[in-house]
């Protein structure tokens, strides 16, 4: 298993106390955290900024949970390859995206634990429909998904409970997609109108 920030016990004590007095200060909540069972896909919407990977680090540190995030694969070139590692990150080549399920299927299978987080927008500017990647994942890898919640409008931070999905993709992609009615991303104009 690579080596993360989550694998160093201090460092990852001072990001923990650091990143709830932060949170705190600027006025965020976390509602409830994440379900006790080892593998998972986990949704991260709404997603209109580069502050919502801020915002996951410190929710991460703050409800001591190891993440691992997917990212395109030039994100990981030098100077900064190494420290996206080290933060959890998975370099993904987007241009095979068939690939990218088998890769992240053998990943399960392979790890008795992991939390993939993923921003099912696939960017953070508008869409009217999720990209279906995290679904196929948690398919193919027979785990479920949990609903993650970045609501700047509110401030608050939150998990909806565990989901499995079916045989029916667009009914599952619609079901998930509801959940995040009225939620505001960072940058408002941006918040996703998510059409069934």
């Amino acid at each position: 298993m690579t080596t993360t920030v989550f694998d160093t016990p201090l460092l990852t004590r001072l990001l923990r106390g650091l990143s709830k007095f932060l949170l705190t200060i600027f006025g965020w909540k976390i509602q409830n955290g994440l379900p006790d069972i080892p593998k998972f896909v986990l949704i991260a919407a709404p997603h209109t900024s580069s502050w919502d990977f801020i915002m996951m680090l410190a929710t991460a540190f703050a409800i001591q949970a190891r993440i691992s995030w997917m990212g395109k694969d030039s994100l990981f070139r030098k100077p900064f390859g190494l420290f996206f590692k080290w933060c959890g990150g998975i370099p993904i080549d987007r241009s095979k995206p068939n690939g990218v399920v088998g890769e992240m299927t053998r990943s399960f299978n392979q790890k008795p634990r992991l939390i993939l987080v993923v921003a099912p927008e696939g960017t953070r500017g508008k869409v009217l429909q999720w990209k279906t990647g995290f679904y196929h994942i948690a398919r193919s890898a027979n785990v479920p998904i949990v609903p993650g919640f970045l609501d700047f409008g509110r401030k608050q931070i939150s998990f909806g409970a565990v989901y499995t999905p079916g045989e029916h993709v667009e009914t599952d992609i619609e079901n998930l997609q509801a959940l995040y009615a009225g939620m505001l991303g960072k940058n408002a104009g941006k918040t996703s109108d998510l059409k069934p």
